[in-house]
């Protein structure tokens, strides 16, 4: 699937993974708020999505390629009861895109069942699925999910408890991880000690719901209780709710692009929201920026609410100069360069009544490979722009990650071996200019936690 791709769906950062779980007490229908969540957490995955419920002790699932609304039925949702569930949206990051690196991930072992989701990347993984293969472990995906799901089964086999077995993996794994995991008994959160990936708690009466975003919470009409701390295990089960906090990094390193690019607009992650964060980034970038210039507009949909904030700083009219079609499928297939031209119109289009004559400011969150940018651009003046001035609401984009996000190499990242002026000249703009690495940092009021720029100046909170 992924070699579907097309080059203007590679020309941004790839969304991570999305999950969710839900442990009620009051006969809730588990399957269908899941269902609903996994909706609202939809931009972060489209490749697979499925769920996965426990009643009485026994897990269930469904599970398979394509969007939460192509994958489940009434028919299927209906076959789906329990007490208590978990969900995922996926986009390949490690492991394939195939249907049985789709999660949840459910194992049967000597302790019982237990159903997995993961959100995020292990940097040992690798290592440690070859020592375990070494002791006669069988995978049978390639995710590095099904590396934690093992190594969880085993140590629950020598410590007798599950939690236990957590706290054990949690000292052998390396990397980003959001995970939820379903017993037969329990639902419990887990958050990595640096906190690179989000992961909330919400209440519903007396259920209680973990996810990747507030969101979600918003979508099941679940109330909003706190984010889950870096290193923090949370267990749910009829008692109600336990958290075992473990050491934190030293310094935790949460993904500055969950601000950016990622989430939603309309959450809330680890105390900043999302919405304020991108017009902060707009307005500092008025402020660093400045332009004369007739309208803002914002490439649709990621840069919208940038360029709203560039507009409300500067005084320069916002207005919506480019139409996005959003039924053009995700697995769009152009095999020649002609058909990839096209590809680009048929998304994108400009409104030549908005923009022509005008002297336009073009906002964006990013610009990973410039291939997109270069042909907007060029649609922008071919739609009458006197002027096209790139503005990006975050710094050049200079180093790939492997904590979770799926980003070109190196040497596709534009910015890693040219320089703004090299790129302004390639995508055909009458200036570019970035938001300061400074500047950035300042947009996400009240975050609790700092912040990984890894992707912009090559440190990482983990190294790999």
């Amino acid at each position: 699937m992924k070699n579907e791709r097309t080059e203007l769906m590679d020309d941004k950062f790839k969304e991570e993974c999305g999950v969710f779980g839900i442990y009620s007490r009051d006969g809730h229908n588990t399957a269908r708020t899941t269902y609903y969540a996994l909706y609202a957490l939809q931009h972060r995955g489209q490749e697979g999505a499925g769920i996965a419920v426990c009643e009485n002790g026994k897990i269930s699932y469904y599970k398979d390629m394509g969007l939460v609304s192509e994958v489940f039925n009434d028919t299927i949702l209906d076959t789906l009861k329990g007490n208590s569930a978990v969900g995922h949206v996926r986009y390949s990051t490690v492991g394939a895109g195939i249907k049985e690196n789709v999660q949840p991930l459910v194992i049967k072992y000597i302790k019982g069942q237990m159903a997995l989701v993961h959100n995020g990347n292990l940097l040992n993984a690798q290592k440690l699925k070859e020592d375990l293969e070494k002791k006669g472990t069988i995978f049978q995906t390639t995710s590095d999910s099904e590396v934690i799901a093992n190594l969880i089964s085993i140590h629950s086999i020598e410590y007798g408890d599950i939690i236990d077995a957590i706290l054990k993996v949690m000292t052998e794994i390396k990397g980003a991880y959001s995970l939820i995991i379903l017993t037969g008994e329990k639902l419990i959160g887990i958050r990595d000690p640096f906190g690179i990936r989000p992961l909330c708690l919400g209440k519903i009466e007396n259920s209680y719901v973990l996810a990747s975003e507030s969101c979600a919470l918003d979508a099941v009409n679940a109330e909003f209780v706190r984010d889950i701390n870096p290193g923090e295990i949370i267990i749910i089960d009829d008692s109600g709710i336990q958290s075992i906090q473990t050491k934190p990094a030293e310094k935790t390193g949460l993904c500055i692009f969950e601000y950016v690019y990622f989430a939603r607009p309309d959450s809330i992650i680890d105390g900043a929201s999302v919405y304020q964060a991108r017009i902060e980034a707009g307005k500092q970038l008025a402020v660093e920026h400045p332009v004369q210039a007739d309208l803002v507009i914002g490439a649709p949909d990621s840069g919208l609410t940038a360029a709203l904030g560039f507009s409300m700083q500067s005084g320069i009219p916002y207005g919506q100069g480019l139409l996005k079609n959003r039924y053009i499928g995700r697995t769009f297939i152009q095999p020649a360069q002609q058909q990839r031209e096209i590809a680009v119109t048929i998304k994108f289009n400009a409104i030549k009544r908005v923009v022509d004559g005008k002297r336009i400011v073009m906002v964006d969150d990013s610009i990973v490979r410039g291939t997109t940018t270069r042909r907007i651009v060029q649609m922008l003046k071919d739609a009458g722009a006197r002027e096209v001035h790139m503005r990006v609401s975050s710094p050049p984009v200079k180093y790939p990650c492997c904590l979770g996000i799926d980003t070109p190499s190196k040497k596709q990242l534009v910015a890693s071996h040219h320089s703004p002026e090299e790129i302004r000249e390639m995508i055909g703009a009458d200036s570019l200019e970035y938001l300061s690495l400074e500047g950035l940092l300042k947009t996400p009021v009240g975050v609790k936690c700092d912040l990984c720029t890894g992707c912009f100046n090559g440190k990482y909170p983990v190294w790999f």
